[in-house]
């Protein structure tokens, strides 16, 4: 990890850059994988998941069958620890129930607005380097709370052409509908075009790799909408000398051994605090089964010293980072004056781990500095808010002259037409 002492304000823009790849180079390859699926539908798909992740399929739908093998395949402990992480992901997502709104703005002008659930939504889980069971939760879990009618989810198939037993367990645990053996760019596409196999949804949400961030980006250009723009995984600690060195470089490596590409951060007042960190990273990475990943993270981390609190927070809002740990004496006071962080997390013993598995706050969260303009996943992602508006005599009578007045003054006789019609009728 690079050591920065003290910079200047000036220089903070371009060293809070996120090592993040350029996803735009990859749109020619992703649209012809789009193209090939709008066009051949699922025969394209067993095409493309025999080319991509070699695997030949007969069948892309998960069956009955293969969701009973999977349930007699996870431990009974770690059902246990899904099902908490469930009911914790649950409690806190019901929590965010949408109250609608009634209230009468003028004299017989009443205005409402209610949460209508996006029918059908399509969930995409990675695979890759590891099952993201958690992210089934994460998606699906405020999925059904909201009321969406069909939860569709693609995720990779395993060489053996069947998809992890814990991810199939979190899927029918969560509320999905339906499970397909699909990833990358064409899980994207069928999804948003559907196939004989795979329905069309209205929103596409879940992370993916860089061609399956190309692909979302490409199709909600004109023909279904997505979560949020998505980049590499990060965290930043800001910590201070009541820090515990181990917990954080245990923070700091968590990120780093999601890929090549992630970022970890840390930002502090005390040169001995980082002094003691970097040891520790040291000490933890030699013991890590994703060494040689985690540390190609590192290579393009960061530990800043700053010169004082304030100005750590203002570096911190300056990056905006995806997951923030807060490891110092007044954590609460410090995260008052944050506004740019995805997910926050306090004190020492406040690991980033929980929130991504079981705390109950949502794993998918803006990274790439987006935290300053989007929220991480949350039970609204799942609706739409529908106003509605009711005028009687009364309310035509309290605002019909400013409509008309306004429409006229904008030139729309039409619509100033529909008010004075009405207007006449009153009298």
């Amino acid at each position: 990890m690079k050591y920065i002492e003290y910079p200047q304000r000036e220089t903070w823009a371009e060293l809070l850059k996120r090592p993040a790849f350029d996803v735009s180079s990859l749109f020619g390859t992703v649209s012809a994988v789009i193209d090939q699926v709008k066009a051949d539908g699922d025969r394209a798909l067993r095409e493309l998941e025999l080319r991509f992740d070699n695997v030949e399929l007969s069948e892309l739908a998960v069956s009955e069958a293969e969701f009973k093998v999977a349930q007699a395949h996870v431990s009974p402990e770690l059902k246990e620890a899904i099902s908490l992480a469930y009911k914790n992901v649950a409690t806190f997502h019901e929590a965010q129930r949408f109250m609608p709104i009634k209230v009468e703005t003028a004299p017989g002008v009443v205005c409402e607005q209610r949460a209508v659930p996006i029918e059908k939504v399509g969930l995409y889980v990675p695979g890759g380097t590891a099952p993201l069971f958690s992210t089934v939760l994460m998606l699906a879990t405020p999925a059904k709370i909201a009321g969406c009618s069909e939860i569709v989810m693609c995720t990779p198939p395993q060489k053996d052409g069947s998809v992890n037993a814990a991810v199939l367990f979190a899927a029918q645990l969560a509320g999905v509908t339906r499970v397909y053996k699909v990833g990358g760019s064409q899980a994207i596409a069928a999804m948003a075009y559907g196939t004989e196999s795979v329905p069309k949804v209205d929103k596409i949400f879940g992370p993916g790799n860089q061609y399956v961030t190309a692909a979302k980006q490409l199709v909600s250009l004109n023909d279904v909408a997505i979560d949020m723009p998505a980049g590499p995984s990060e965290v930043e600690v800001l910590a201070d000398e009541s820090c515990v060195p181990a917990f954080v470089a245990a923070d700091l490596l968590s990120q780093a051994e999601h890929g090549a590409d992630s970022q970890v951060v840390l930002v502090s007042t005390s040169s001995k605090t980082i002094s003691d960190v970097q040891a520790e990273v040291e000490r933890q990475l030699e013991l890590l089964p994703r060494k040689e990943l985690a540390q190609k993270s590192l290579d393009h981390s960061l530990y800043i010293l700053v010169k004082d609190m304030q100005e750590a927070i203002d570096i911190t809002n300056a990056y905006a980072p995806e997951h923030l740990v807060i490891a110092t004496h007044d954590y609460r006071k410090v995260a008052d004056a944050i506004v740019h962080a995805g997910s926050v997390f306090l004190g020492n013993y406040s690991c980033e781990s929980a929130g991504d598995y079981a705390s109950g706050t949502n794993h998918t969260l803006p990274t790439k500095g987006y935290a300053r303009a989007y929220s991480g996943l949350n039970l609204d992602c799942f609706q739409r808010k529908m106003t509605l508006q009711e005028l009687s005599v009364e309310g035509v009578r309290s605002i019909g002259k400013a409509v008309a007045l306004m429409a006229e003054g904008e030139c729309l006789t039409a619509h100033e037409r529909a008010m004075r019609i009405r207007e006449l009728s009153t009298f």
